[in-house]
């Protein structure tokens, strides 16, 4: 079908062969985990909010920053900047002969008396070049020979800009177009909103830079393209596309460009004001539902594009538009449902598995349709909120049960705000390509699997956490490779939690705590003696195990990485190194 005008309403499609039905819980375990304690010759360069950065943007981008970097070219090799402006590197191939950092590339002195200093940032950008922000909004690009752990040459500027106010750097890539070097970056700050009378008084500015380099005597290096967004809070995710093609954004609220090489990007609202038709109607009774299409003229049946399984609907015309593609919002019997075409209009006919649930979308995140409720359906739902409604606060609450306190309410039991979303924008026409509605599965960490892909995203579904990679160039966007079992219920009971993140073989997720506790949870393995299920009747032959580390310092936990062997923790003066598995395995 031909590209719709719109972004395309995507599903992320869980492969049920990587979830665990019947997975019951994590088994402490006191089996010690060797760690190991650097001391720092020189503090971490932490850099403290201050009152004029109040708001929760400030708090995400800067306040809960990772002040360690994980160096995914290559294997436990980590990097962070002391307050001397050094910036220090550890790689770890022994653990009992681990040495002092080492300093690889300094920055200027002079930072410290800028007024607006943010935390120091950096990403691996290749094997052999890096981004480095010294957080008083001047970004350089540096090129490092090969980076492993016995490479002691020091690292040389090759590009250097002044961009204005502070920011951090949230990811970059290198690729070849044309003949030529290019670079990739994105940036990430909270800029003042004069507009925004009612709410913070900020909002989120991303920047995609791409540069180009020349590899000749005199490497120049120049930015070629400026592409600037904003949005209402920070964004969970932001990563590049490898060849520069696109760039996707996980956010609680949307994204839009604004500007490209400093000038106004028109045509571009938030929100349209003006209401567009429905594409489709739909109805449902508690057995089935009826969706009906309105067609362009002299449509015939052999014109019409129509899938159907029982999770999934795909509904459109050959080589022009598409109606209706997704995943539904449960699933039918697709043996008994039927389509029908008569006088310009096709009616799709779905008989509901799950008798009697009453379906809010059609699509989940597809906001094309509009749902047509009879009067019965209205007077029932007006009854139900007169039941559950008060024109008194508090009105009797000993009678029967307390009514429920928002303020009670347990993270677990929040959702994330019906506008978050995962979107591709496109680097040609800078709009978005396909989304993805998150409302119903909060954002839990990113991590590395692969330095050469771009980074996955953890989500919550359920109270599983699923680890998904995005394939841009794939049919399906975004491919589920992992699932850490009831991760997503588990890490909302740490109210304590600062860090979370997964090994890149997905053998253990992480959570770590302000001060001190590191929890890791293992995937389920073979125990030698097979242990029996009295309640379901049935012999257990793997089990998977909870660990905790208590690391032996009162300092905060400033960073937190996970290689597929050990994990790293970064304090105020020391580095600890907790050994996981050996050899990458469990």
């Amino acid at each position: 079908m031909a590209a719709a005008a719109a972004a395309a309403n995507c599903s992320l499609s869980v492969d049920r062969r990587l979830i665990d039905a019947k997975f019951e819980s994590y088994r402490l375990s006191l089996e010690p985990l060797p760690t190991y304690t650097v001391d720092l010759d020189g503090a971490v360069a932490e850099v403290k909010l201050r009152e004029d950065q109040y708001t929760l943007d400030h708090m995400r981008v800067f306040g809960m920053y990772n002040y360690l970097h994980c160096d995914r070219w290559y294997q436990d090799s980590v990097y962070y900047v002391d307050q001397h402006e050094r910036v220090m590197h550890l790689a770890v191939t022994l653990d009992t002969a681990i040495s002092k950092p080492k300093e690889v590339f300094r920055l200027s002195a002079d930072i410290k008396s800028c007024d607006t200093l943010v935390c120091a940032s950096m990403h691996f950008t290749s094997p052999t070049w890096v981004a480095l922000s010294d957080g008083t909004g001047k970004l350089y690009l540096l090129r490092t020979n090969n980076r492993g752990p016995n490479n002691t040459d020091k690292w040389e500027i090759m590009f250097q800009q002044d961009l204005g106010e502070p920011f951090v750097i949230i990811h970059s890539h290198s690729y070849a177009k044309d003949h030529k070097n290019l670079i990739d970056v994105v940036l990430l700050k909270a800029e003042k909103d004069e507009s925004d009378i009612e709410g913070s008084g900020f909002h989120s500015v991303i920047d995609w830079l791409t540069v180009s380099c020349e590899f000749t005597e005199s490497s120049k290096c120049e930015v070629l393209r400026h592409r600037t967004l904003i949005g209402r809070l920070a964004p969970h995710y932001a990563a590049l596309e490898q060849d520069g093609t696109g760039l996707m954004i996980a956010s609680d609220k949307p994204f839009m460009f604004v500007q490209i090489d400093g000038k106004p990007v028109e045509e571009q609202k938030m929100d349209t004001s003006e209401k567009k038709e429905p594409v489709y109607y739909w109805q449902q009774t508690n057995e089935d539902l009826t969706v009906n299409i309105q067609l362009p003229e002299n449509t015939t049946k052999q014109n019409i594009e129509f899938q159907l399984s029982p999770d999934h609907l795909q509904v459109g015309v050959k080589d022009q538009v598409g109606f209706i593609e997704g995943q539904l919002f449960s699933s039918v019997d697709h043996s008994e449902s039927t389509w029908t075409i008569a006088e310009n209009s096709l009616e799709v006919f779905l008989l509901k598995k799950n008798k009697g649930v009453m379906w809010p979308e059609l699509v989940p995140g597809d906001r094309r349709g509009e749902l047509i409720m009879n009067s019965n359906q209205i007077t029932e739902i007006n009854e139900r909120l007169q039941n559950i409604t008060s024109e008194e606060l508090n009105a009797d609450p000993e009678k029967d049960k307390e009514p429920c306190n928002a303020e009670e309410l347990e993270e677990c039991d929040r959702f994330p705000e019906d506008s978050s979303s995962l979107t591709r924008f496109d680097n040609n026409t800078l709009k978005p390509t396909h989304v993805v509605n998150l409302s119903s599965h909060q954002y839990l960490f990113t991590a590395v699997v692969n330095a050469a892909e771009m980074p996955c995203l953890c989500l919550r579904h359920d109270v599983d956490a699923l680890l998904w990679q995005p394939q841009p160039k794939q049919e399906n966007m975004w491919q589920h490779i992992g699932t850490f079992n009831a991760l997503g219920y588990v890490q909302a009971s740490k109210r304590e939690k600062k860090f979370a993140t997964c090994a890149p073989d997905h053998s253990y997720a992480a959570l770590c705590e302000c001060f001190r506790r590191v929890f890791i949870y293992r995937q389920p393995s073979p125990v030698q003696t097979v242990l029996y299920n009295r309640k379901e009747a049935r012999h257990v032959g793997q089990v998977a195990k909870q660990q905790v580390a208590n690391l032996e310092t009162n300092d905060p936990v400033l960073g937190f990485q996970a290689t597929s062997e050990r994990l790293f923790v970064l304090t105020t003066k020391s580095l600890f190194v907790i050994k996981v598995n050996a050899n990458g395995s469990q």
